[in-house]
Formats: structure tokens, C-alpha cells, sequence
């Protein structure tokens, strides 16, 4: 039985583009626990799924995301840079991409723009309360978010104990997210020490970064290739 949840970092965006529906049906196909999309909002306040700010690295766009509006963003062409076959893949508008995913995996929502307050209001009109997670770079941002929602659940970055226990104390984070180069056994016993998950960044495609990881039996992973990871995962368990 797999206990390591596998977050899927923008979909499966070596198959499709990223933060597009494709994306996250190869995800939902592979039974991952949850999609990392990316929030973004037009200058007329509709949010997408959208990393930025720039437009030109995933549409045939440019300029900078916040400075269009949603009528100009629903025009632009998001899968023609990755291949020929996503021609005319769209940039997603959130709720009906909330919609969509609705039962089908959970979500960690990566905030690129929006005041907590609105992040909260979305979370809760589509039911998310148990289904989510949120992080933003913005330390101001995440202490506001979680004196608004106590009860939502907030990720924060660390690097060491210290940050652990500001995680903890300050922020009332419910996930801590630490690099491969950063995560120790003790780090991991002061998380499990006072109840936070913890959730491993490995970005790229590296299977001995993936086996290092897999040999701490963290609860968490955040990584671009979830398939290779359930296949060494897989390997692991029938051994």
C-alpha cells in the first residue's frame, strides 16, 4: 500500500503543457493524490491557471499576464509552444477548471495573485476545504490567509529546524516543504513532532534523487515526473 502522497508540480507537463486540462488528466489517469496549478489573475480580476508573469514561455503571447485582460487571455493559443498536437490549448479560467477536477484529485493551489480573502471565497464555493492546499511566496500573504482560515490547510517552505518551528508556530503551517539537499532525519522528527507533513521538492527527471527520497519514507513528494516515481515506487513496495 503506497503512503507517500505524490503531488504532480503543474500537471503532467512532460506530456502536455503545463497548467492545461491535459496536463492534469494524465495526472488524474495516473492516480496521483494531488495537481499543483498555478493562480493567476487577468487585469480585469478572472483567474486562471497560470504560472508567469511572463506570457511568451507558454503562449504565443506577450507581455505580462496581469497587464491582459480576460477577453485578450481567452484568445491566446497555451499548447502550439509545446508541441503541434496542443495547437489551440487554451489557458484555463479557474472555476470551470474547479469544476472539472471536482472528486477527481485534490489540489495544491500555488498562488501567483489574489488577496486571501478571495483565494478563501473560491476554496470554499467549490467545497475544497478538505481537498486543498495553499502556498504563497508572500510571507505577509500566508499569515493573513491563515488568521482568515484557520481551518484551511497552508504549506510553507523551510530549509532547516529553525524553519521548522516558524512554520509551526508563526505561521500555523499544516505542510512544510523542504529541498532534497536540506532534508535530514531530524528535520523529519521535528516536523512528525508537531504534526506537520512533510513534502519533498525534486524537480527534474532524477531517479537517484527520487530512490534518495524514497529511502527517508517521507509523506510527501512534489515532482514533475510522477510517473517514473510510481514506478520506482511500485518497484520498491513488490520487492
Amino acid at each position: 500500500m503506497r503512503t507517500t502522497e505524490i503531488v504532480c508540480h503543474r500537471g503532467a507537463n512532460e506530456y502536455a503543457p503545463e497548467n492545461t486540462y491535459p496536463a492534469a488528466q494524465r495526472c488524474i489517469e495516473w492516480g496521483v493524490d494531488y495537481l499543483e496549478i498555478d493562480v493567476n489573475r487577468s487585469r480585469d480580476g478572472v483567474f486562471y491557471l497560470f504560472h508567469g508573469p511572463g506570457l511568451e514561455r507558454t503562449t504565443n503571447g506577450q507581455g505580462f499576464f496581469p497587464e491582459r485582460s480576460a477577453a485578450e487571455i481567452d484568445e491566446l493559443d497555451a499548447g502550439s509552444w509545446f508541441s503541434p498536437a496542443f495547437a489551440g490549448e487554451r489557458v484555463p479560467r479557474l472555476l470551470p477548471f474547479l469544476e472539472w477536477v471536482a472528486g477527481r484529485t485534490k489540489l495544491f493551489l500555488d498562488i501567483k495573485a489574489g488577496s486571501p480573502a478571495e483565494i478563501i471565497d473560491i476554496i470554499r464555493h467549490a467545497g475544497l476545504e478538505e481537498r486543498c492546499f495553499v502556498w504563497s511566496g508572500s510571507d505577509e500573504w500566508a499569515l493573513e490567509f491563515r488568521r482568515l482560515a484557520p481551518d484551511l490547510q497552508l504549506k510553507v517552505n523551510v530549509r532547516d529546524l529553525a524553519g521548522v518551528i516558524e512554520a509551526h508556530e508563526r505561521f500555523g503551517a499544516n505542510i512544510v516543504e523542504v529541498g532534497l539537499e536540506h532534508l535530514s532525519h531530524p528535520l523529519l522528527d521535528a516536523c512528525r513532532r508537531r504534526g506537520l507533513k512533510t513534502m519533498v521538492l525534486l524537480p527534474g527527471k532524477d531517479a537517484n534523487a527520487y530512490r534518495q527520497a524514497l529511502t527517508y519514507d517521507v509523506q510527501m513528494v512534489n515532482l514533475d515526473h510522477a510517473d517514473l516515481f510510481l514506478q520506482m515506487l511500485e518497484e520498491k513496495l513488490t520487492r
